[in-house]
């Protein structure tokens, strides 16, 4: 019986061995959950890989903006699309979670830049119409630079130029009244060279910084002597210059902007580099007037009115500009020099020989000053003259006055020199009108009103006897023989033209007159030869000749006698 258990036992371990039980094989019905994991896995994986780089955008309002619908598009290609939107952590901006494009990874670098495209209406026209019905959408500018980024900020307003667009990039300090707006004009001579990218309100020196883009070629325009100001509108003056009217262009006129230029007594200058900080000025005059940074100041203790001076009022000397009035008036509670006799009122000015055309390196002020204090002695004098009659508008005129030559007195009003003045202008025909009124009324008016009413007097008598005269010829003329004093003048008039007519050489009046002459002239010829004879012997009326001499008289009888005497 031990033999037998043994060896089934051993049979029992070869059937084994031979033959198999059926949970050891793999059945073939676990194929299907594996292909449907490796399917999956692939899936997973393969959405993984298409499902491009998550960023996330910062802007200030999430208007028009959409989770799930907005898309991110650059060139009007879809690149992403916006998963999510939520507000900051303080809640003073909106965070845009968007999923980008694979192919769109290496255009997210840090100078990349977004902003939303929507309907717009600005002084470059009406945009964004296409969004009307399709939704706003965020505008993606790829970048230049090779460094990556994935959180960007959105701008409200669209770019002025993108970030590899050759041309020029400057700052632009100024005060808040020359403040401008994104996207203003910066125009050249009235064209449009450029636009404003950035301002920002600084407030620790209460200042706007503008950043500005001059495109290319037009950045050569911008050397180191070049001088930016505001072209806000129109500027309209009237002052001691004149009337004028300037503006830059119609969308300066709309919006405002900026230009600039090189004033005309500099030279034009050398390029700047990117980057380099500008003075913006309010205006043309005052760009061209921060040319002149090196100047001598001067006090003017002016005894007349400053009515009609303002800030910015020329000097002149004769007619050509030497400086500026600075201030009027300045420092008016300082004390008044002891030299003056009534109080005047200080006026600052500034000569700047800078416009005389001076190189600023070879401008040396104290030699100015030297040069201005012996104009002084030889009577250089200043005075305010009308340069508007319609403004009344007045400027600051220097020339020499002879009469006030002589060892000038330095006077300091202060801490700056006194510029001495004279009355000019109005203020001395004011004054010749007080000298006038004052001779009037030292004259005796009483002689002359008497002289005057004995004129009138006379004249009254003289205006009697002219009507008296005007009578006389009243009656003179209704007289009726005045009347018939024509018609007896045409009659007599009439018989002198008869009697005229009777003495015409067709008349035998005129006939018998001219032989009547005829015969007197041959008369006269015949006559001749005795009135010469006695011209030259008058005795010869009295005797027969002339060559015998003269007879003695004797008495009766007693010829015989005398002859032989």
């Amino acid at each position: 019986m031990s033999d037998t258990p043994q060896r089934d036992t051993g049979d029992q371990h070869d059937m084994y061995r031979a033959k198999p039980t059926p949970q050891g094989r793999l059945s073939p019905i676990w194929i299907i959950p594996v292909v449907a994991l490796l399917i999956g896995a692939w899936l997973v994986f393969d959405n993984y890989r298409s499902r491009g780089p998550q960023i996330t955008l910062t802007m200030r309002n999430a208007e028009g903006i959409e989770a799930g619908s907005t898309l991110i598009k650059t060139r009007n290609v879809e690149v992403g699309r916006v998963e999510r939107v939520s507000l900051s952590d303080d809640q003073s901006a909106a965070v845009i979670t968007a999923r980008m494009t694979p192919d769109s990874e290496a255009m997210l670098v840090e100078d990349s830049r977004f902003w939303v495209i929507k309907p717009r209406i600005g002084r470059e026209g009406i945009s964004g119409l296409g969004t009307v019905l399709s939704g706003a959408f965020i505008q993606f500018e790829p970048g230049t630079s090779e460094v990556a980024e994935r959180q960007f900020e959105v701008s409200d307003q669209p770019p002025v130029a993108p970030p590899g667009a050759e041309g020029l990039r400057i700052n632009l300090i100024s005060q808040l009244g020359n403040s401008l707006s994104v996207g203003d004009p910066v125009t050249y001579q009235g064209f449009t060279v450029g636009r404003v990218e950035k301002a920002n309100f600084v407030p620790q020196n209460r200042s706007m910084q503008h950043r500005i883009f001059i495109e290319s070629p037009y950045d050569g325009l911008v050397t180191d002597n070049a001088r930016f100001w505001s072209a806000s509108g129109i500027d309209v003056r009237l002052d001691s210059e004149g009337f004028r009217v300037n503006f830059d262009s119609l969308e300066s006129l709309i919006g405002g902007g900026v230009t600039f230029g090189v004033p005309d007594d500099l030279p034009s200058g050398n390029e700047v580099e990117p980057d380099s900080t500008f003075t913006l000025y309010a205006d043309e005059d005052s760009a061209r007037q921060g040319t002149f940074d090196r100047y001598l100041e001067y006090v003017l203790l002016v005894d007349d009115t400053v009515r009609g001076l303002g800030r910015g009022a020329p000097v002149e000397f004769r007619g050509v500009r030497l400086g500026t009035v600075a201030a009027v008036p300045w420092n008016f509670t300082a004390t008044q020099p002891d030299t003056r006799e009534r109080f005047a009122i200080p006026v600052l000015i500034r000569i700047e020989p800078q416009r005389l055309g001076i190189d600023r390196s070879e401008l040396d002020l104290e030699e100015w000053q030297g040069r201005f204090s012996r104009f002084f002695d030889l009577g250089l004098r200043a005075s305010l003259k009308n340069g508007n009659l319609l403004t009344g508008a007045m400027f600051v005129d220097l020339n020499f006055q002879r009469d006030l030559a002589g060892e000038h007195e330095e006077e300091r009003f202060a801490e700056r020199p006194v510029f001495p003045t004279t009355s000019g202008g109005f203020a001395q025909i004011e004054s010749q009108v007080t000298e006038l009124l004052a001779k009037l009324n030292g004259l005796e008016i009483e002689p002359l009103l008497d002289g005057l009413e004995r004129n009138l007097d006379a004249s009254e008598a003289m205006l009697t006897e002219v009507r008296e005269l005007t009578d006389s010829v009243s009656t003179l003329l209704d007289d009726p023989g005045t009347r018939e004093l024509p018609g007896t003048l045409n009659t007599t008039l009439t018989e002198l033209g008869n009697t005229l007519q009777g003495i015409s050489p067709e008349s035998s009046a005129y006939r018998e007159f001219s032989t009547t002459l005829q015969q007197l002239e041959r008369l006269l010829r015949d006559l001749q030869p005795t009135a010469r004879t006695l011209r030259d012997n008058p005795r010869a009326l009295l005797f027969d000749s002339i060559d015998g001499q003269d007879p003695l008289p004797r008495a009766p009888g007693s010829t015989t006698q005398g002859a032989s005497q």
